[in-house]
């Protein structure tokens, strides 16, 4: 895993041996930011079931200004702090929360994030459900981007709640599903 562009572009994050984690490939990697360039610089970010981190600091190399990791995996977090402190990535840039992505999403209400990345576990077949708990949140704004990977047997709806469907990139066992609010 590298990181593909920005002021850590090149750099390589830590190797692991995990089998929970199935990193984001750099080609989806590169299609999630290609659409979203002119939205990274300066934004508020959150990675749900950030697994390495890998797009959250994908987008603090790219300009965002911070990024909060969610995750409820002990080992996944453990990688995610050894990636930020590999780049040594300042302490005011991001925010660790080790918790239920759902959970994080029911019970935050004071933050709205300017770009949300979302990788439930394919295993766990969830991202309709946390697609539901994100529609039904506030941690989105009329601004708001957010992506969603799942597999193609999940269930993945055009709306939640306010959230639309604008895009939709096929990869082969994989979709990646872009939301916001109509403008």
């Amino acid at each position: 895993m590298r990181i593909i562009s920005g002021k850590y572009k090149g750099r390589h994050l830590v190797s692991f041996k995990a089998d929970h984690i199935r990193p984001t490939m750099d080609r989806v990697k590169e299609t999630i930011f290609n659409k979203w360039m002119m939205y990274v610089d300066g934004a508020t970010v959150l990675d749900l079931f950030a697994g390495t981190g890998n797009l959250g600091i994908e987008a603090l190399s790219r300009g965002a200004t911070h990024v909060t990791f969610v995750e409820k995996n002990n080992k996944s977090m453990n990688i995610v702090k050894e990636n930020l402190a590999l780049l040594k990535i300042d302490k005011s840039e991001y925010q660790i929360q080790l918790k239920d992505v759902v959970t994080f999403v029911r019970q935050s209400s004071d933050t709205v994030y300017d770009l949300i990345f979302i990788d439930p576990p394919f295993t766990e077949k969830m991202a309709h459900d946390v697609m539901n708990a994100v529609g039904q949140s506030s941690i989105f704004g009329a601004h708001t981007r957010i992506v969603i990977e799942s597999i193609k047997q999940e269930r993945i709806d055009d709306t939640y709640g306010d959230l639309v469907c604008y895009d939709r990139q096929d990869y082969g066992d994989k979709f990646l599903s872009f939301f916001a609010k109509p403008e």
